[in-house]
């Protein structure tokens, strides 16, 4: 294979800088690309654990958690490059695409830190995909409403399963408490981008397509704030300064690492297959 050079791969070439389309030309594919590249970063963080989580049976399952956002990524991803109309497959979009490009929410990219901080970045995204889901499941788009139904019966796990990690390492030692009150303070000024809603969001609510993200939030504050009572953990205030530019392509230095390693062997070696 000749020598890596990604600025000459045409299917890098003929899409420009997001800077340099008009905002808003295809609102189908932003949103598809907000749902994808949510479920495909917080998908790689998961994998960062494999061989290092605290014990086997975490392993295992953070390796499937994982592996469950992976799958949906690739489906809403794949939705996504059929509505951009473009050439691009779901992998383009997946492994070719700069930081400034991806449309996750700043919560999923953050660092795994320690357990208590991968714990409780799963569980604020838990508790808000699962209702999303639930909306969406609902679409009056026809595929999208199959990817949500399919994928709801996952995330449904995946949140039962962090919330009783939630209470079980909040109500556990002095050194655990600690910790996941920590990691709630911190990574809290990451949800409020959840609930916002844009001109993208607001043109396919209006056509039955999408979920009004601004309706989860009570539901996701009564979800969110029994589990971290019950955890014996202290819930910042919602009215705390928040977060926000990652679904417009703002995003914070760690998604730069992040994708350094994602998307390595394609960079390094266009168009390689297995």
């Amino acid at each position: 294979m000749s020598e890596a050079n990604p600025g000459n791969d045409p299917r890098v070439a003929k899409h420009p800088r997001p800077g340099l389309l008009p905002k808003m030309a295809n609102p189908n594919f932003e949103y598809l690309l907000r749902l994808g590249d949510n479920a495909l970063i917080l998908a790689q963080r998961l994998t960062e654990w494999c061989g290092k989580a605290p014990a086997l049976e975490e392993d295992i399952a953070l390796a499937n958690t994982g592996l469950d956002l992976l799958g949906q990524a690739r489906m809403w991803l794949t939705l996504a490059a059929e509505a951009e109309q473009g050439g691009r497959t779901e992998d383009d979009l997946a492994y070719l695409r700069d930081a400034h490009e991806f449309r996750n929410a700043l919560l999923v990219e953050q660092p795994n830190g320690n357990y208590a901080d991968t714990i409780v970045r799963q569980f604020f995204f838990d508790a808000w995909h699962r209702p999303m889901l639930d909306g969406l499941a609902r679409s009056s788009d026809a595929r999208i409403a199959a990817i949500a139904a399919k994928a709801v019966k996952e995330v449904t796990y995946h949140l039962h399963r962090s919330a009783d990690l939630v209470v079980r390492l909040g109500d556990g030692t002095d050194e655990s408490h600690r910790r996941m009150q920590s990691a709630v303070d911190n990574l809290w000024m990451y949800t409020g981008e959840l609930f916002e809603a844009d001109a993208v969001d607001e043109s396919l609510i209006a056509s039955g397509i999408a979920v009004d993200p601004r309706t989860l939030k009570a539901g996701w504050l009564a979800h969110v704030g029994g589990a971290l009572g019950e955890a014996t953990l202290a819930m910042p205030s919602p009215d705390a300064w928040m977060q926000h530019g990652g679904r417009v392509g703002r995003h914070t230095e760690h998604l730069g690492y992040l994708l350094a390693e994602m998307q390595f062997l394609q960079r390094a070696y266009p168009g390689g297959q297995w």
